[in-house]
């Protein structure tokens, strides 16, 4: 039972409260007993430390709009709010770098670095964004969108991170280090983590100058050949910001859109090169569907979201293996995502259909080096029915590593691969 009076206490000289939990306050359907909100590193620090102290386990939140991603936590003892964590540090335009604490929202920070002409590239789902997603679910979920692509994604934009132990002792990397943990290159570690290894307090991330100009090329076709041809355009010369792909399900064609950032006229001249390619046309604003997820429904009754991953040539094999199992399972899957081999499913049918349905897109792979399909958001009979992780590499590393960082399972048990 946790003892609110000395979480308070802890929590008082530093700023912030601490609560009751109320029905809200759950993660994944497991209810919370009480709610922390810090207002500083040091509230988070000073917090962690007295929650592990009473062996309680602590998962951390920011808006909460990916909080169903992942596993269920073993158990919630303590959510820790990390939305009194909202400032915006440093905005070095010159160098162009932005410094933020991890309740920042997202919208906010891209509001500020855009009027100096710059972007962080991270293209997360308007949703997600809409929701007020932070900059610490961004890096827990690790969650990147179209422009991938040509700029990488969220992991390669991090810089560095300060990062709260289950301990309360902070950490750093991409700085001045304030305790070094073995060498690791924290932000990067803790990204897409679930917030199973630490609270992320602060990050600073690598920005890019907003190019002035954008266009889009659009073509549809046979699953095959759409995915042949924006291949193409891939490893062509046009050096395109993004290309992407949406294949509605139950059906057998797709289509492809290409987005090109730069000046005016470079702009125009390859979206039609890129167009002529696609044996498709120019426009001036993105399909419908750019940047979204598939499956609009969430929750229990929503399909089944996973994210799968697949090498550049494995992308025709995915879109194909979809098709064949809703055909062999009666279900519907819908996929998205970049011709790069990075697409989101949404998977609906019953849950033994939708489970097999996922081990046949996983089947798509020879091995987890050259694709992965992982279920982020399922009802609790999906789970029930599927390993959400699937096949995974260096499972090893990944749990010495927990035991390293968090020894007593105190940060959100059971959220990532393999219980970690």
């Amino acid at each position: 039972m946790a003892d609110l009076q000395r979480l308070g206490d802890a929590l008082r000289q530093h700023g912030g409260e601490v609560r009751e939990a109320s029905p809200g306050d759950t993660v994944d359907g497991v209810l919370a007993r009480a709610v922390a909100r810090p207002a500083s590193a040091e509230g988070v620090a000073a917090v962690l430390r007295e929650a592990t102290a009473q062996g309680l386990v602590t998962v951390a939140r920011g808006a909460g709009t990916a909080l169903d991603w992942g596993a269920p936590p073993e158990r919630v003892d303590l959510v820790l709010d990390t939305t009194g964590l909202d400032r915006l540090v440093e905005h070095g335009a010159g160098d162009l770098v932005v410094v933020a604490e991890a309740g920042l929202p997202v919208a906010a920070l891209s509001e500020t670095v855009g009027r100096a002409a710059q972007e962080l590239v991270v293209d997360l789902p308007p949703g997600r964004l809409a929701g007020g997603s932070t900059v610490g679910g961004m890096l827990s979920t690790g969650a990147s969108g179209p422009r991938r692509l040509q700029r990488g994604a969220v992991r390669d934009l991090v810089l560095g991170a300060t990062v709260v132990l289950a301990d309360g002792t902070r950490a750093s990397s991409g700085g001045k280090v304030v305790k070094n943990v073995a060498g690791y290159d924290l932000a990067k570690l803790l990204t897409g983590a679930y917030g199973t290894l630490g609270v992320v307090v602060r990050a600073a991330f690598r920005l890019h100058p907003a190019r002035p100009a954008r266009a889009f090329a659009t073509g549809s076709g046979p699953l095959a050949d759409v995915a042949a041809r924006a291949r193409d355009v891939v490893a062509s010369q046009l050096a395109p910001a993004a290309v992407e792909i949406d294949r509605p399900a139950g059906s057998d064609v797709a289509e492809v859109a290409v987005l090109v950032e730069g000046t005016t006229a470079a702009v125009r001249q390859r979206a039609a090169a890129a167009a002529e390619l696609l044996g498709g046309r120019v426009q001036a604003g993105p399909p419908s569907w750019w940047g979204e997820l598939p499956g609009a429904a969430v929750g229990q009754n929503g399909p089944t979201l996973a994210k799968a991953t697949a090498t550049l040539t494995g992308v025709a094999d995915l879109l194909a293996a979809a098709r064949d199992a809703e055909q062999r399972y009666d279900v519907g899957i819908a996929l998205r995502g970049t011709a790069a081999g990075a697409l989101h499913a949404a998977v609906t049918g019953p849950p033994e259909a939708t489970a097999l349905a996922v081990g046949h897109l996983r089947a798509a792979a020879p091995s987890p080096r050259e694709g992965t399909v992982t279920v982020l958001r399922a009802s609790r009979d999906v789970r029930a029915a599927l390993d959400a992780w699937g096949p995974v590499g260096g499972l090893d590393l990944m749990r010495s590593i927990k035991r390293q960082l968090d020894p007593g399972r105190n940060l959100a048990p059971g959220r990532f691969v393999g219980g970690i």
